[in-house]
């Protein structure tokens, strides 16, 4: 059993309400890998970056038991930087800067020993390069998730919407959902795009929790109130990778499976936006992780007697 993991490795800078970083490390592929390592024995990367990304950090992907041979390293070229300054309510925020650099030509080359993937994390990307990837396996993964953004669907419908009908999860926030269908109720936008080829849809709906539909079956988790929230950044992908980690681990990929998924994606978000970047979810301890869980089992159990 493998899991493959694509998307972007890169710099942040990040302001909030709270403080600002200088350039850290960032990336849909690195929040999601580091999530989903406390889970899947085996990780597969594949992403770019330049001669200019730390050697350390690698390692750091190395010890989470992430295999960064599909990782390029392009000599002479800077690494992909993303800049924004975060409003006080945390969900809105401002793009300071965008440097593509590496990424303008990313070109994703699946390495032999990364064929045998049997789940595919597909992080926030061009969909062409996330269509590429999918035609490079020789053999279809046993489950496709992928993440997408208003920006596609704003610059690239048409490929974006090919990939849709390709995959089995497509995971998008509220904002995206709606925009994706027209729909302002996100029970229709679902139905819509559940029409479009995917088997589960995840609605990420921030501090709000998220929402899974198969057919005619909704899942609601709730996010964990939390006292502190430094930096928003990455906890979508860190949703992601815990959950597409947890179905790797278990290879159970029914609706229970997910909903229970769900719960561990959750918990790995949360640990995420308690400090700036990946210093939270780079070294978690089982027992921290284990009574989060159990916090959000504890948040949404109770017993009711029909009146």
């Amino acid at each position: 059993m493998s899991l493959l993991v694509v998307g972007t490795v890169a710099f942040d800078a990040i302001e909030t309400p709270f403080g600002k970083t200088d350039k850290i490390i960032g990336g849909a592929a690195t929040y999601a890998s580091l999530a989903a390592s406390y889970f899947a024995p085996k990780i597969n990367l594949v992403g770019v970056v330049g001669d200019d990304f730390p050697q350390s950090t690698i390692q750091d992907f190395n010890n989470h038991n992430i295999r960064t041979e599909g990782l390029q390293i392009i000599e002479g070229e800077k690494s992909f930087f993303w800049s924004g300054r975060y409003h006080t309510d945390m969900n809105s925020r401002d793009t300071l800067d965008t440097q593509l650099n590496v990424l303008a030509n990313f070109d994703p080359i699946i390495p032999d020993s990364y064929q045998d993937c049997e789940f595919l994390m597909l992080g926030n990307l061009m969909p062409k390069i996330q269509l590429q990837v999918i035609e490079r396996l020789r053999k279809r993964p046993k489950l496709i998730v992928m993440d997408t953004m208003n920006f596609w669907m704003d610059m690239a419908m048409d490929d974006l919407l090919k990939n849709i009908s390709m995959i089995d999860v497509l995971t998008i926030n509220d904002a995206e959902a709606r925009q994706l269908t027209n729909e302002y109720s996100l029970v229709k936008a679902a139905k819509k795009i559940l029409n479009m080829g995917p088997k589960y849809l995840i609605i990420k709906k921030g501090e709000h929790g998220a929402l899974l539909f198969h057919n005619n079956e909704v899942f609601f988790a709730p996010a964990l109130p939390l006292e502190d929230v430094f930096d928003p950044t990455g906890a979508g992908d860190t949703f992601a990778g815990g959950f597409i980690g947890y179905l790797a681990k278990t290879r159970d990929i029914s609706f229970s499976s997910m909903k229970r998924a769900i719960i561990y994606g959750s918990a790995m978000a949360s640990f995420c936006v308690e400090k700036f970047g990946t210093e939270r979810i780079m070294n978690l301890d089982s027992d921290e992780l284990n009574e989060r869980i159990q916090e959000f089992i504890d948040l949404v159990q109770f017993d009711i007697t029909l009146v």
